[in-house]
């Protein structure tokens, strides 16, 4: 009993320590995954900044003196606001000086176009653009914080005075949480942030530092579920010769390079030579073998088709706002931005608002205490509570002439005059200079009862200054997808064996069909009234007695008409249909007859809608039957769906089907013209072709 006692506490006692640890590990992780949501992958509306990125430029301000500092003197001097490393630090900033807005880079920088990577720290230098110190910092407005260690004040966030964020582009990734905002144009940011604020619809689309041709078109708004479409500028050289000038957002003239080759590769399509002379701009040059320069538009379509030529970018616009993220379109945070910035206006007139009037309070008061010689009568004063007091009561009878009340501070202000400065006052001189004061404080209040056209004011001074040889580089335009099927080379043959029923590129020793590729799908059918798709593999069962196998093109099938008659049953009635295919599994067989044993199709041919063949049907010879042969144009019948039954054509027992010579239809239309009418698209009924 004692043992079992002891056993039982021993187990309460490990149950009790596994629920404190896995209430730990709860509590634990869900702070990792706040902090890296909040402190790493995503950034914040405010500045549009990851707390890195915002260390980077609050140092760089701090050392901020005109000229260039080394890179890795500016890494060193962030870790003291940064804790995760130097390298982190590196990354981010040769980030931030790659996007050519808010850091003048010199040196080495690396090259977007190549991927190459940037010079060592020790060897580049960098400093704050002209644009970053005047929209970016403004330490009256700036709400600080501790730093990690306690030991430095860094911002909060940054008073960005810009969309910021829309104009550079983020992503991240973060413990269940991803965001992925794209860059867009700095001209088209601000005139649509002043739109914004005149109460305009707004409609923003990424502009890509890279160029290429864009489809916007399923954008939505850069939300989740949306999606963009960006193509390289291709130029024909000549027949024998493509250009690449530009190349889509997120590859690199290498990564393009390579999904070329693959391509080429794979057989998709046919290349002869790739060089890759990019420097300050693109430029990759293919070389075209002689029977791909036959058709270069086709092959400029396949390398959209099979290469990073193409590429697809799904947006995921995720912000952290009030303190948590938030997922927003990228046109309500450019509202919100503008606002935002109107915001950050307003208070620096307010705090330049409160400036003025400190200085023309004080110099109002100075010149009444110099004028009115108020200065003399505190000679007599002999403690400095007299002196205090007795300016006072100099100053008393000018009191409403002020916008406060006149403080002691006020006053030790004035007895700390130099008497030099009494003596050269000069009185003309300081009512200038409270006349401008007072004019400039009346502007500054006229800004702000009308802080939002100041606001669009600011927007188009920065416009002026800085958009110049920023304008869209990324084409906006709307593309059709490429049917991979239709531009694809002819890799490989495709063979078939019909009494075995067999379709493939490997069956080399049977009857050859046509070209293809091994992307294709294959249609055929038998004898007995199926009709299967596959797609085209070394060796496919079908079925046996193949009658017709083709490349199936599923993009032309409406184009595309079967012209068929065929015995229902062993003994059934003669039939026809002229039907379309319409959407098929792969490797399931479809009965375009009624199912039944011993059917069979008795003629079957391909056409197009606007034509069908002509088609004579001799029937078995049989006491009282007259009429043994009948013509039939299939151009006259309805096109239905393939599960349709089709027209009796005959219940006797029919001889053969023959299609007619171009003779025999012309003698048949001068004798029977009704039989070549087109078909009434009114007429639902299925017409009985009885002999």
């Amino acid at each position: 009993m004692q043992n079992e006692s002891t056993n039982n506490q021993k187990g309460q006692k490990r149950g009790e320590q596994h629920g404190q640890v896995a209430t730990m590990y709860e509590n634990w992780f869900l702070d990792y995954a706040s902090y890296v949501i909040m402190e790493r992958a995503v950034p914040y509306l405010d500045d549009g900044l990851k707390p890195v990125q915002r260390r980077v430029l609050h140092s760089m301000w701090e050392l901020e003196d005109g000229r260039y500092n080394k890179v890795a003197n500016i890494i060193g001097h962030t870790m003291k606001y940064h804790p995760h490393g130097d390298v982190s630090i590196g990354d981010a900033l040769v980030q931030i000086g790659q996007k050519n807005l808010l850091i003048d880079t010199q040196g080495n920088w690396g090259n977007i176009y190549t991927g190459d990577s940037a010079a060592a720290s020790r060897y580049i230098e960098a400093r704050l653009s002209k644009f970053a110190l005047e929209v970016l910092f403004n330490p009256k407005t700036t709400i600080w914080q501790a730093s990690y260690d306690g030991r430095n004040k860094e911002p909060v966030t940054l008073p960005a005075k810009f969309p910021l964020l829309l104009a550079m582009g983020v992503e991240g990734i973060a413990v269940g949480l991803a965001c992925k905002i794209l860059p867009h144009n700095f001209i088209e940011l601000i005139e649509a942030s002043i739109d914004s604020l005149k109460g305009k619809k707004i409609d923003l689309v990424p502009d890509f530092p890279t160029g290429g041709i864009a489809d916007f078109s399923k954008y939505n708004d850069g939300l989740r579920g949306g999606r963009i479409r960006v193509r390289a500028v291709i130029e024909k050289k000549d027949k024998k010769t493509l250009m690449i000038r530009e190349i889509p957002f997120g590859t690199t003239t290498s990564s393009l390079i390579d999904s070329i080759l693959a391509a080429n590769d794979k057989g998709k399509i046919k290349v002869k030579k790739v060089e890759d002379n990019t420097a300050a701009t693109v430029e990759v040059v293919i070389h075209l073998h002689p029977e791909s320069s036959e058709d270069v538009d086709k092959t400029i379509e396949a390398l959209y088709a099979f290469t990073d030529c193409e590429i697809s970018i799904s947006p995921n616009s995720c912000i952290i706002l009030d303190g948590k993220p938030q997922f927003l379109s990228v046109n309500e945070i450019l509202r919100l931005t503008a606002l935002n910035t109107q915001e950050l206006l307003r208070r620096e007139l307010q705090i330049r608002l409160g400036e003025l009037e400190e200085n023309w309070h004080f110099s109002s008061l100075e010149k009444i205490f110099i004028e009115k010689r108020i200065y003399r009568n505190i000679e007599e004063a002999e403690t400095w509570e007299a002196v205090m007091e007795t300016i006072h009561k100099g100053l008393k009878p000018y009191k409403k002439l002020f916008y406060r009340e006149i403080t002691d501070e006020d006053v030790v202000r004035l007895t700390e005059i130099k008497i030099k400065r009494i003596s050269k006052f000069d009185a003309f001189k300081a009512d200038e200079h409270i006349k401008g004061v007072e004019e400039e404080i009346k502007a500054v209040k006229f800004d702000l009862d009308n802080i939002k056209q100041y606001t669009i004011t600011f927007y188009k001074n920065l416009l002026k200054k800085y958009g110049k040889g920023r304008e869209r580089k990324t084409q906006i335009s709307e593309f059709e997808t490429i049917v991979a099927s239709k531009v694809v080379i002819n890799n490989a043959k495709l063979y078939v064996n019909r009494a075995e029923g067999f379709v493939g590129i490997g069956l080399k020793k049977d009857e050859f069909i046509s070209d293809c590729s091994d992307i294709d799908d294959v249609i055929a059918f038998t004898s007995d009234g199926k009709v299967m798709v596959a797609k085209v593999n070394e060796k496919t069962y079908i079925g046996k007695d193949i009658i017709y196998v083709a490349i199936f093109r599923k993009d032309l099938d409406d184009e595309t008409v079967y012209n068929m008659i065929y015995q229902d049953g062993s003994k059934g009635a003669i039939m026809m249909k002229r039907f379309t295919i319409g959407g098929v599994t792969r490797d399931k067989g479809y009965d375009l007859t009624k199912g039944l044993l011993g059917s069979k199709i008795l003629f079957l041919s391909v056409s197009n809608p606007n034509d069908g063949p002509t088609v004579i049907v001799k029937l078995k010879p049989k006491p009282k039957l007259r009429n043994l042969e009948s013509i039939i144009y299939f151009g006259a019948q309805l096109i239905k769906g393939r599960g349709v039954q089709g027209n009796v054509v005959t219940k006797f027992p029919i001889l053969r089907v023959l299609e007619a010579t171009p003779e025999q239809v012309q003698q048949y239309k001068k004798k029977q013209p009704d039989i070549f009418l087109p078909p009434s698209k009114d007429d639902k009924t299925q017409m009985k072709l009885e002999m």
